[in-house]
């Protein structure tokens, strides 16, 4: 198969993987290119995925690594392929790679868990509040890049509607239920949205209020995107309006997944969280 100049996310991580299979059985660059008959630059290419592999090929690879975790090489070889033609690609001429890498990741997603301190998470935001974030952003975007924005969000909305819809986690902090972007009304429809979106069997919301003695965050927003298995687990930073860092080593895993299950204890559970949200509803 041709290379590709832009690799996508997906493919990346599929490189990422076969190079730390190769790695764990202590061949190099070279002595895996000898071994796999083929010349080092195609090693490299195919380790930074730019060189679409066929699924036989991964699986030739993970032979030649001498890995037997089933389960992973069949994740992987699902990984092979060309780029598909997924809604998300239609927004690479508008917006940062790392937001379209980001709706292709959610897509293939078994399941994500999120935490925010300051905002809604995006796939439970509505259109007016999303909106209103964007506008709030600095330095100023241009309206078509905010409907470009936009668009995309509501779009990456449609994983929790699908017939098989992502099971989905949301632990959000006070704070970001009382921001009030777009005004009293448009805050109050967004609380609404959440209780009803927390209704859905398949979404799990947690509040964690104001108070709470014990809070393992630093701040930062962050998803926890599960893969088909957890090895392919990734983590994404998120900015919410521009670019998104995605973590995918073992340690940073570990970490996140820590965090997480911390934040959960000290959340109130989702019947609680759901008449917090009602409360708050009337006060705004």
């Amino acid at each position: 198969m041709p290379s590709t100049n832009s690799p996508t996310l997906r493919q990346r991580r599929l490189g990422s993987e076969l190079r730390k299979l190769r790695e764990r059985a202590g061949f190099t660059v070279t002595q895996a290119a000898g071994h796999l008959g083929v010349n080092q630059g195609r090693v490299s290419m195919i380790e930074t995925g730019r060189t679409p592999l066929s699924a036989d090929r991964v699986r030739a690879l993970a032979s030649a690594y001498d890995c037997s975790d089933e389960g992973l090489i069949d994740a992987l070889a699902a990984m092979t392929g060309r780029r598909g033609r997924g809604w998300w690609e239609e927004y690479r001429e508008y917006l940062p790679a790392a937001l379209v890498d980001l709706a292709e990741l959610e897509h293939h997603a078994t399941g994500l868990r999120v935490a925010l301190v300051i905002h809604i998470p995006a796939l439970l935001q509505t259109t007016d509040h999303a909106r209103a974030l964007f506008r709030a952003v600095v330095p100023a975007m241009r309206q078509y890049e905010i409907e470009h924005r936009l668009t995309h969000r509501m779009k990456r909305q449609a994983i929790l509607y699908r017939d098989n819809p992502l099971p989905y986690s949301a632990i959000i902090h006070e704070s970001a239920l009382r921001m009030g972007f777009g005004g009293s009304s448009v805050a109050r429809g967004q609380l609404e949205h959440l209780i009803e979106m927390s209704e859905l069997p398949h979404v799990t919301i947690r509040v964690i209020p104001f108070g709470t003695d014990y809070f393992p965050s630093t701040g930062q927003s962050f998803d926890y995107v599960e893969g088909s298995v957890p090895q392919l687990d990734t983590v994404q930073l998120d900015t919410h309006h521009g670019g998104c860092g995605f973590l995918d080593a073992d340690a940073q895993l570990s970490k996140y997944r820590t965090v997480l299950n911390h934040m959960e204890s000290c959340a109130l559970d989702p019947a609680e969280s759901r008449d917090f949200i009602h409360r708050l509803t009337h006060e705004i």
